[in-house]
């Protein structure tokens, strides 16, 4: 057989921090293992977008942009990739294009090589102005089917869908698993099937958090895989990436050998040791995310998506609902048209669960993101709706059928003029944009140092939102 390489993408600078340690490493962390990192042969390095933007101004006081730049500047070799919520950007509504646009801009301007983009729903009109907007910036667009289980997605369902991001330009496909729900075989029968019908790469990403992580890999790579996501060992496997090191040890002297060095790899990992446990005594890390947990298996839950119900209930004094609010999900999931699990939808599906248990009455109470969801607010949902749940919840509203941000006027101008003198350049501008209170405090604070109050300790009030995203 020909050798083909397996390529890898390291995830240890973006999803593997936000997935064990609620995205808190710090850029002084990244930067002394840069030039390993360069050197190593990756693929690509995965090292900005998801809940990196926010953290770094909500949590380290660093700006987003000035990161990136940084590590443009130490990894000038490897490609840089980073992850997009398509027309959400990185933020949890949509944006009209003219912001998507030029956030796509600034984003390759700065640094960015690969941008991948996805949407909760796998609705393509929520993904196609990233998608044109990073290609025509000249970067490499990778276009990420959200991987779930249902009666309707089906390896056709996703088969079609990699087919039809192909059509829209898409530069390579990745299978985005997010909650480690896509098992070994299942894996090694997709891939395949990709690759019989997809011109493009295919790229695989997936977590270990039910212990498959793996074998779902190996498999992949059996079946012609192009690109897996891995992270380094210290914050690899559990709610990250399977470890790159093993997969690395597994396929030496095969027609799949990766070619990188396992000595520079430890090297790279010595590093890493040593933030992972600076990260564990903040507080960032806790051990319990590398626990392998079947749940998710059974109820098709993410892992962060269980910490925040069991967040939920101890506010209500509730903990002894969890099994009955785990086993509302499903029903949620189906009468809501069966969305993936993934920011946002996780968190809507995961919220209306509790509502509906709490209340004993199933949407006696419905959330203003749930009523969002039914109308259409944030794409089409995969399958039907229960009509008689739309019904209860949104009234004789009627429901949005075109591409959602068609509603939308551009916006850009409206952020520039609310950033006002806060805003010294057009990345100040998108930061403003995205997360407009967070951003105020942060440019504040950069632009008159001085004026500052003595520094207290940060409030984490944030809706456990960082401490798996699982995006």
């Amino acid at each position: 057989m020909e050798k083909k390489p397996l390529r890898i993408t390291d995830t240890i600078l973006r999803d593997a921090h936000q997935s064990q340690a609620a995205t808190r490493m710090r850029l002084e962390d990244m930067l002394p293992a840069c030039e390993l990192l360069d050197n190593m042969g990756y693929w690509s390095l995965e090292c900005w977008g998801g809940a990196t933007f926010d953290a770094c101004m909500r949590f380290l006081d660093e700006d987003p942009w000035e990161r990136l730049r940084a590590l443009k500047k130490a990894m000038p070799k490897t490609p840089l990739q980073m992850l997009l919520r398509g027309q959400n950007i990185l933020g949890y509504k949509h944006y009209a294009d003219d912001v998507v646009e030029a956030f796509c801009k600034k984003s390759i301007e700065n640094g960015i090589d690969v941008v991948r983009i996805f949407d909760a729903l796998n609705d393509t009109r929520n993904m196609a102005k990233a998608m044109e907007s990073v290609k025509r910036y000249g970067g490499t667009c990778e276009a990420a089917i959200s991987y779930t289980i249902s009666p309707v997605h089906n390896e056709e369902y996703f088969v079609t869908l990699a087919m039809q991001l192909e059509e829209m330009g898409a530069d390579v496909i990745c299978i985005k698993d997010m909650a480690n729900l896509l098992l070994p075989m299942e894996a090694h029968n997709l891939v395949k099937k990709l690759k019989e019908r997809v011109g493009v790469p295919i790229h695989l990403h997936t977590h270990n958090t039910t212990g498959t992580g793996d074998m779902t890999n190996l498999m992949a790579c059996m079946a012609g895989v192009d690109i897996v996501d891995c992270a380094l060992s210290p914050l690899g496997n559990g709610t990250s990436q399977p470890a790159t090191e093993s997969l690395v040890a597994t396929l030496k002297g095969t027609e799949r050998d990766t070619g990188l060095s396992l000595e520079n790899l430890s090297k790279a990992a010595a590093h890493f040791r040593g933030v992972a446990q600076k990260l564990k005594e903040q507080g960032s890390l806790d051990p319990k995310v590398l626990n392998v947990d079947t749940n998710t298996l059974l109820y098709q839950v993410p892992g962060g998506m269980l910490s925040n119900l069991i967040s939920q209930l101890k506010q209500a004094n509730a903990e002894d609902k969890y099994y009955d609010v785990l086993a509302e999900v499903p029903r949620v999931r189906k009468d809501f048209g069966y969305p993936p699990l993934v920011t946002p939808t996780s968190q809507i599906v995961g919220s209306q669960a509790v509502l509906n248990v709490l209340a004993g009455e199933r949407y006696k109470m419905v959330s203003k993101e749930s009523k969002g969801l039914l109308r259409g607010e944030y794409g089409r949902l995969p399958a039907p709706v229960n009509e008689e749940v739309r019904k209860k919840a949104i009234g004789d509203d009627p429901v949005i059928t075109c591409r959602p941000a068609d509603l939308l006027q551009p916006e850009l101008e409206k952020y520039r003029a609310e950033a006002g003198d806060l805003a010294k350049c057009e990345e100040d501008v998108l930061s403003y944009a995205l997360f407009p209170q967070v951003a105020e405090k942060f440019l504040q604070k950069r632009n008159h140092p001085q004026a500052q109050p003595a520094e207290q300790p940060a409030q984490e009030n944030v809706r456990t939102l960082y401490v798996q995203d699982l995006t």
